[in-house]
């Protein structure tokens, strides 16, 4: 159970790998510190922020956003350090609010790594503060607890380091709100909301906005948050860790009384273009759905944001089904527990019918929910019948005939398909899984043991992952103008020569796929001196200055069963790749089962985290901490027979011979 903690209060933590969710409503700073005995910060290197979210232990967020999530490993913590303080601030310099006082409570929890709640505080009473210290953590007797602070400061940042005792408070603080002020111009604005019209508005018992997580640990939140893409699909590091992946969260929303309309609409959207009007409901019906029943300044776009909309549809009235079905659950046992601690219940039949009373009004409460999440999903289902069919090729199945109209696009699309999303209520209600283009992290196809309690057969599952693997990269050369996307493999063993023949055949490959330890070699230094030198012209403002020769479209590298044919050398190269490929163009895609790098240990463990995990089967590993869902994702199949992925590559290879045309 959840402790709610008051200003001042404090609570033992059971564990020391914990989450920290801040929600705030609006883009807030959160960062972290690390204390001395006497809670004084020993300098720069014990903070942090944007600018450098990472700390022995602790991790936080890199931009601001209305909802984080910080990652802490309180054994990761140095000895020298007795106190870990969270931070939260108001932007400074981009139009946002000044004080806390125009915002609603920022609520804080913290968690356990599989979203159990151990403590919550909403933060009251800030006026002119624009930042307050949240939580601290604290070593007591051997062990760690949290405490409620609610410190604020109007004087910012750099008042509250400084009361901290950090030297140089003032410059540190101007370096945060620079990352900051970056972080937020280069981040992509959240989707448009839907339209707020009757169609949008349904009847249930959940929370508007999103539903909060059993246990009370939630309360309103967003990401990727809808920071930065705001897509289904967002990963969670520390999720990521035991090999799973949450979905973006919806973004926050205030609470509402159960048995109220729950409003559906996305409260962080922004309205630009009108969407098309959807045709007049007969009286008594639901409103039929409409392709592009979304906001934005072309259709992609709206389909976009329509799928999204759904996936957080889809979230919520489940999410308020399962929470009703949890009431009853507990009111029943409670009623049953109150009529027989009664000793005169258990004479003559009062406790049997004590019993049959509570178990009647049980199934009355769950077959209301049931009713009111079948009509939801009956609607949904509707929605995903008509979108489906209207969805661009990034977006849609392979099974679409869209591909068989097929050109090479003239501009990267918003966003590329990965498969789909569903859940146990209704596994044929399912919603494409979109990620944003370019890819900000890379891709890694689980071909390992850890499927097999569902895929017995390992060899057929590592042929499956790459054949995934395969059909991912055919998606992203298609998405791409013609010759703007590069592919290398690495295939140490050989051993997938089969799966790989599409790429070869069709001659999109920059090159044959590389082959034993020599080869390994040779792709790692090229594309890790491309990084290098587009790194090095960036920061120096020499983009001119690259060599006439290099490649400056962006790269894709596939690695084939890892970790075969590397030595430490190019497990170090891979390891670069994947933290700063991302930023200038150069892209991972991983098939590894992590089992076979056990022998490297925790020095991998930076490299699963910072991949997307997918599966080649359906597998349900996309944990959804806010609004406590497994998602099942489910690769995107291509159909029996079907022969569209080798047209598709042959049409790619001929717009790149043709120059596009």
């Amino acid at each position: 159970m959840t402790a709610e903690l008051v200003r001042g209060q404090n609570h033992p933590l059971p564990g020391t790998r914990l989450e920290i969710r801040v929600s705030a409503g609006e883009p807030i700073v959160a960062g972290a510190t690390l204390g001395d005995e006497q809670g004084r910060i020993r300098g720069v290197e014990w903070v942090a922020h944007p600018g450098s979210p990472t700390l022995p232990g602790l991790e936080v967020s890199k931009q601001a956003a209305a909802d984080h999530r910080l990652a802490v490993d309180l054994d990761a913590v140095p000895d020298t350090a007795h106190r870990v303080s969270v931070l939260l601030a108001l932007p400074v310099g981009v139009g946002g609010p000044v004080s806390f006082s125009t915002l609603a409570a920022p609520f804080v929890a913290v968690t356990g790594l599989d979203g159990t709640g151990v403590a919550s505080y909403t933060i009251t009473d800030l006026g002119a503060e624009s930042a307050v210290v949240a939580l601290e953590l604290y070593r007591r007797q051997g062990g760690w607890k949290v405490r409620a602070v609610g410190q604020g400061y109007a004087g910012g940042l750099a008042e509250m380091l400084a009361d901290q005792g950090l030297p140089g408070a003032a410059e540190l603080a101007g370096t945060i709100d620079e990352a900051v002020a970056q972080g937020l111009a280069r981040s992509v604005a959240a989707p448009p909301p839907r339209p707020a019209d009757d169609a949008r508005v349904r009847t249930g018992t959940a929370p508007q906005g999103r539903s909060v997580p059993q246990g009370g640990q939630g309360a309103p939140s967003s990401g990727q948050a809808t920071p930065q893409g705001g897509q289904p699909g967002h990963i969670d590091r520390a999720d990521q860790d035991q090999g799973r992946t949450a979905p973006t969260p919806p973004p926050a929303a205030p609470p509402q009384q159960p048995g109220g309309p729950v409003d559906y609409t996305h409260p962080g959207r922004r309205p630009t273009a009108p969407p098309p009007t959807a045709p007049p409901a007969q009286p008594g019906q639901a409103a039929r759905p409409v392709a592009g029943d979304a906001t934005g300044w072309s259709m992609d776009e709206r389909l976009y944001n329509q799928v999204w909309g759904m996936f957080e549809d889809l979230a919520r009235t489940t999410a308020a089904y399962r929470s009703a079905v949890d009431f009853a659950d507990s009111r029943m046992e409670q009623e049953i527990d109150k009529a027989l601690s009664d000793p005169r219940s258990r004479i003559g039949g009062a406790g049997d019918a004590a019993r049959d009373t509570a178990r009647a009004k049980h199934a009355d409460l769950v077959g209301q929910a049931r009713a009111t999440l079948d009509r939801d999903l009956a609607q949904l289902a509707a929605e995903a019948d008509v979108v489906e069919p209207a969805l661009p090729p990034a977006f849609a199945a392979w099974s679409s005939p869209v591909w068989h109209a097929y050109r090479a696009p003239m501009e990267i699309p918003m966003a590329l398909r990965l498969g789909d999303l569903h859940l146990p209520e209704r596994i044929d209600l399912r919603i494409p899984m979109l990620v944003r283009l370019p890819l900000e992290r890379g891709l890694w196809i689980d071909s390992g043991k850890a499927l097999t309690n569902t895929f017995t057969d390992s060899a057929e599952l590592r042929r499956l992952a790459v054949d995934s693997a395969v059909t991912h990269a055919a998606r992203l050369l298609a998405a791409y103008p013609a010759g703007e996307f590069t592919v290398h493999v690495i295939d140490a063993a050989g051993s997938a020569a089969g799966a790989f023949a599409p790429l070869v055949s069709s001659g999109v490959l920059a090159g044959p796929p590389a082959a034993g330890a020599e080869g390994v070699s040779a792709v790692l230094a090229g594309l890790t001196q491309r990084v290098d030198l587009v790194q090095m012209a960036v920061r120096g403002g020499a983009a001119d200055a690259l060599p006439p020769d290099l490649d400056i479209a962006e790269q894709l590298l596939i690695v084939n069963d890892f970790p075969h044919g590397f030595d430490d050398r190019a497990v170090t190269q891979l390891r670069y790749l994947a933290d700063e490929g991302p930023a200038v163009g150069v892209h991972l895609m991983m098939v590894a089962d992590r089992e076979d790098a056990v022998e490297y240990g925790p020095l991998l463990d930076p490299l699963w985290r910072a991949l997307l995990r997918l599966t080649p089967v359906p597998d349900d590993h996309l944990a959804d901490p806010w609004v406590g869902h497994t998602w099942t994702y489910e690769p995107p199949p291509i159909p029996a027979g079907s022969r569209i992925l080798g047209q598709i590559l042959d049409q790619v290879a001929t717009a790149r011979r043709n120059g596009g045309r």
